[in-house]
C-alpha cells in the first residue's frame, strides 16, 4: 500500500485544524476589539515616562513619534535614545518637539555599547533621565491610539500585574508587494495565534510595547539583564513570570510600520524572528505551522494529484482562509482585498521560513550579525566606545 494516501489524509486534517484555528482566533480578535472601546476609570492617573530608543531614519518614523505626543494623557515625558549625534532620527524628533512645545521630551546621545543587545544599551544609556517610576518601552516604528496610555497604565494597576505589553498588527508603509506579504504574516498568522495562545494560558511579552514600575524592572535584574539576549522582551516576560507576577495584555491594539523593500528584507527580517522564537520555544514554534492551512492542503494535492477530494478540500481552505482574513483586516483597520489572492503563496513562504529557521542560528539585526541559541546567544566581542 502506497504511503501517499495516509500522507494526504494526515495533511488534510492538519489543514482541517488550521482552519478552525485561523477561525477562532479571528473570533477572539474581534471580541478583543470590542473590550477596546471600554473607557478606563482609573484615576488619577500617574505620570509615565515613555522610553523611545531610535536607530536611523525608516518609513513612517515621523508619524509612529507622533502618536505618542498626541497621547489624551495628563503627565507624560517621551525619552528619545540614539548612539550617534548625525543619526537622522534626531531631525524628526527636533520637528516633534517644535510641534509639541507643551510636551516634556528629551534626546539622549550616547554611543556607550554595554553589551550584545545594542537597543538594550541604548535603552541603558535613556533610563538616567526617565523621571517618572512608570516606564513604557516601545519600539521606534509603533503607531498607537491616543487613548494608549490609558489603557496602558490602567492594565498595570490590575492585582497580580508585573508587566504590561500589547498586541500589534503590521502597517505597510506603502501597498507594494513585499510588504503587503509581510504584514499579511503579522495580520493574517501571528496576531490570531497569539491572541489564541494567550486565550488557552500563555503569557507572552511582546516587543511592541513593554511597560512596568521601575521596581518591578530592578526587582528582575534591571536592564542588565536582557543585554546578552537578542529577544529581550521574551526575556523580560519570562523573568517577570519566575518572580510571581503576571503579564497583562493592555486593552489596546497597535500598529507596527512593515518597511521591507524586497524580498531579500522580508525574508532576512522573517528569519530572524522565526530563528529567535524557534531558539526560545522549539516545540512552540513548530506547532504553530498549523497556521497555514493553505499549506497543509497543498501537500494534500502534491500526496494525491489525481483526487478531485484534494482540489475540493484546497478551495475550501482557501475560502475559509479568505474569509477569516478579511475579518482580521476590518479588525485592525486594514482594508486589502487583493493579497487574498495571494494566501496560498505566503503559506508556503512562511513554510520555508519556518524550515530555514530550524536549520540555522544566525539572524541580521540592523548591521549585526549574531547567533541565537536556547534562551541566550553567542555574541561577538562587544566594543566599549567611549562618549
Amino acid at each position: 500500500m502506497s504511503v501517499f494516501p495516509v500522507l494526504a489524509y494526515v495533511s488534510a486534517a492538519v489543514a482541517a485544524c488550521g482552519c478552525l484555528q485561523s477561525f477562532a482566533g479571528a473570533a477572539l480578535l474581534r471580541r478583543f476589539h470590542m473590550r477596546e472601546r471600554r473607557p478606563v476609570t482609573l484615576k488619577p492617573l500617574p505620570p509615565v515616562t515613555v522610553l523611545k530608543p531610535l536607530y536611523g531614519s525608516e518609513p513612517l518614523l515621523e508619524e509612529a513619534l507622533e502618536s505618542f505626543c498626541t497621547q489624551d494623557y495628563p503627565n507624560m515625558q517621551l525619552v528619545f535614545g540614539v548612539r550617534e549625534r548625525d543619526d537622522p532620527a534626531i531631525d524628526s524628533v527636533k520637528r516633534l518637539q517644535e510641534r509639541h512645545p507643551h510636551l516634556t521630551i528629551d534626546v539622549v546621545v550616547n554611543p556607550a555599547v554595554h553589551g550584545l543587545n545594542r537597543k538594550i544599551s541604548n535603552l541603558l544609556n535613556m533610563l538616567p533621565f526617565a523621571q517618572h517610576d512608570i516606564l513604557v518601552i516601545s519600539d521606534s516604528d509603533i503607531h498607537v491610539s491616543p487613548d494608549y496610555l490609558r489603557h496602558i497604565v490602567s492594565a498595570l494597576h490590575k492585582p497580580g500585574t508585573g508587566l504590561v505589553t500589547t498586541l500589534y498588527a503590521g502597517l505597510p508603509a506603502t501597498p507594494s508587494f513585499v510588504r503587503m506579504m509581510a504584514a499579511g504574516q503579522i495580520n493574517h498568522c501571528f496576531l490570531p495565534g497569539v491572541i489564541l495562545s494567550r486565550y488557552l494560558g500563555r503569557q507572552d511579552c511582546l516587543g511592541a510595547t513593554m511597560a512596568l514600575t521601575r521596581s518591578m524592572l530592578e526587582t528582575v535584574g534591571g536592564l542588565e539583564a536582557l543585554l546578552p539576549h537578542v529577544a529581550d522582551d521574551a526575556v523580560l516576560g519570562r523573568l517577570v513570570r519566575q518572580h510571581g507576577y503576571d503579564i497583562t495584555i493592555a486593552d489596546t491594539l497597535t500598529w507596527t510600520t512593515v518597511a521591507e523593500n524586497t524580498a531579500s528584507d522580508l525574508l532576512l527580517h522573517e528569519l530572524r524572528w522565526g530563528r529567535t522564537v524557534c531558539a526560545l520555544a522549539p516545540a512552540g514554534y513548530a506547532a504553530s505551522s498549523i497556521q497555514l492551512p493553505l499549506f497543509w492542503a497543498a501537500l494534500a494535492v502534491v500526496f494525491q494529484p489525481h483526487a478531485l477530494w484534494a482540489y475540493l478540500l484546497f478551495g475550501t481552505v482557501w475560502g475559509v482562509r479568505a474569509i477569516t482574513a478579511f475579518i482580521i483586516d476590518r479588525t485592525v483597520g486594514s482594508r486589502p482585498v487583493w493579497p487574498l489572492l495571494l494566501l496560498p503563496m505566503r503559506d508556503w513562504l512562511s513554510a520555508a521560513i519556518m524550515v530555514g529557521s530550524a536549520s540555522g542560528t544566525r539572524v541580521d539585526w540592523r548591521g549585526q550579525t549574531m547567533h541565537v541559541a536556547p534562551h541566550t546567544v553567542t555574541p561577538p566581542v562587544s566594543k566599549q566606545l567611549s562618549p
